[in-house]
Formats: C-alpha cells, structure tokens, sequence
C-alpha cells in the first residue's frame, strides 16, 4: 500500500470528475494531482510525477503518425519525467510508439480495454448492415434524385448463415460475436491459440487462416497489433479470400496491406470494406479508399461516443485504487 502521496499528471478538462470520485468512493487523501493545459511543466513539478492519466482530450485529433502540439508535449513530459512509474491511457490499444517505449524502459503501462468495447462493437455491426445493405449505393442515388431499388444483381444477400472469421477475442471481439450472432451469421474465431470456449464458438490459430478464407463470406478484424498480426491480411491473403467477400477493419490499419486491399476492391475481388483504420492516419487526401463506392471510411472514430470520458475514468480509478492498495493493475501491457 502507498504510504506517501502520489502526483497524478491529468488532463485539467476532467480534475474535477476524478477528484471528487476519487475522494468519495476511495478516500484517497493521499492523491495529488497535477493539472495539464496544454503547456510544458517546470521541471522541478515534472520531477513530482508519480502516475499519468493520458484521457482522450489530450491526444485530441492526434494519430500514430502526426500530433497535435499539445499532445506531443504531453508525451515528451512522459518520457522525459524522472519519478513516472505509470501511464494509464484511454484507449484500448497501447502501440503508440511512445507507449512502446515507455513499456520498453521498465514503466507500467494500462490500458482501457473494456470500456470501449460496446461502441467499437456496434460500428462494426453497423459496418455489416450497411455494406450488405447497399448503403452507399442509396446514398449516391438519393444524392442523384434516382429511385434505385435493390434489384436483380444489387439484391442483396442474406446474412443469415453467412460465414464470418473473426480476429481477435478481446471484449470487443465478444460483443462483435454477439451481435453477430442475433443475425444468424456462422462464426470462426481466430486467435494466439485454437481453444474452444463453454459456448463452442469454433476457434483456430492464425496460421490456420489462409485455408478457411475460401470460406468467409465476411472478415472481421478486431485484434490488437502484434508481430503477428501486422499484414496478417496481405496479398496473398485478399487473393485466397471468396469472392465477393467484405472486409470490416477496427483494428489497427497496419493489420491490412493497403495497397493490396486497394488493388482487390478496384478489381472487385473483395465486394466492400469498412476501414475505421488505416495504415497511415490520417489517409492521405489523394487515397483512392476516399472515392471508392464500395468503401466507407471512418476517422478512428468507430470507438468514440460520449459516454466514454466516465467509463475511462471510473476504470483509471479502479486502477489507481489498486495501485495505492498495492493490487495488481487492470489491463497491463505485456
């Protein structure tokens, strides 16, 4: 258990909600926190920093590849802080390249795993809907003032019994499941490990992928990235596929070689695909994924919904009573 104070570095836009539940449901008088409003701290107050709370405010319109100032402030403060034992961060991915680094220099790193699950799960539902159901093709037509039913070779197909593999069996592989599973749709799990679960939903490793694509109707990616996951969907990969076939990616972009996607839906090979996620965020302006008819695309937003900001916050709180308490942490990176 904690017997000195401990300095939290937060975002100064959520404090408040914190503090107070932090106070009232775990009587943390030994909580400090330190507030960040987008300008570096001294580093006699940086030297002070125990734990970090990274909540989505401050990576803001932030990716991978480009931030914003006030984000990579905060990050350089990350790396840069001489006390800092802990980053607990929104998201449910930790491969940002600084996360990686932080892990790699012996500090915890947690994530939010969980709390994004139900939200990220149904985009992806709508995901399906909307590209069975032709939604892009009637968004066009209505824009055009054409009444265009869903006639001969545009009647689409029904869901019921179609085949989906699914990578990934996280919470937002299991909610994906689920729904997945209201509409009557078959489902393979691919995972690190071919075990089957209570409810027998049939499971296979990844290299076992290849000789089941023949076989998908619908691959669905919900997986962290790893070095195995990274272009677990290449060319090779898209070419087994079944014609026909739709891809629905809330990943990671570097899961999906992008040029050999690009390449299968221009020749109509993979029938449509719903990209959340892209190799390089954001998509360059010149993309062909942004005029494609048989792709919709997402800013990395498949996640986002307003009841995020509490359900982070509450599991950062849980977290931090288990670090005071001296319990292990939730959803700590390996």
């Amino acid at each position: 258990m904690a017997t000195q104070a401990l300095n939290i570095l937060i975002s100064a836009k959520i404090l408040a909600y914190v503090r107070e539940a932090a106070s009232s449901r775990y009587g943390l008088e030994q909580i400090h926190f330190i507030p960040y409003s987008g300008q570096p701290l001294d580093e006699q107050t940086l030297a002070q920093v125990d734990i970090a709370f990274v909540s989505r405010d401050i990576t803001g319109r932030s990716t991978k590849y480009v931030l914003d100032p006030a984000t990579d402030i905060f990050y350089q403060m990350l790396e840069h802080a001489p006390n800092l034992q802990w980053v607990h961060v929104h998201s449910a991915g930790v491969d940002r390249p600084v996360y990686v680094r932080l892990r790699d220099k012996g500090l915890n790193v947690t994530s939010s795993t969980g709390a994004l699950s139900g939200i990220v799960a149904q985009s992806a539902l709508a995901a399906v809907l909307a590209l069975n159901r032709r939604f892009r093709f009637l968004e066009q037509a209505q824009r055009e003032h054409v009444w265009a039913p869903l006639l001969d070779e545009l009647m689409p197909a029904d869901l019921q019994g179609q085949h989906v593999l699914l990578a990934g069996w996280g919470p937002i592989a299991q909610t994906i499941q689920r729904y997945l599973n209201m509409l009557g749709m078959r489902v393979t799990v691919l995972r690190n490990s071919a075990v089957t679960t209570p409810t027998d939903i049939p499971m296979v490793p990844y290299e076992a992928m290849h000789r089941l694509l023949p076989d998908t109707d619908w691959l669905i990616l919900a997986c962290p990235l790893t070095e195995t996951t990274r272009r677990l969907v290449d060319r090779t990969a898209l070419d087994a596929m079944k014609p026909g076939a739709c891809i629905v990616n809330v990943s990671r972009g570097e899961v999906i070689e992008e040029a050999a996607l690009i390449d299968a839906l221009c020749n109509e090979h993979i029938a449509g695909a719903y990209l959340d996620v892209v190799e390089k965020e954001p998509l360059e302006s010149d993309s062909p994924l942004w005029d494609m008819p048989n792709v919709i695309v997402s800013p990395h937003t498949a996640g986002h919904s307003t009841g995020n900001e509490a359900r982070v916050a509450d599991m950062f709180l849980e977290n931090l009573n288990n670090w005071v308490q001296g319990l292990p942490l939730r959803n700590l990176a390996r």
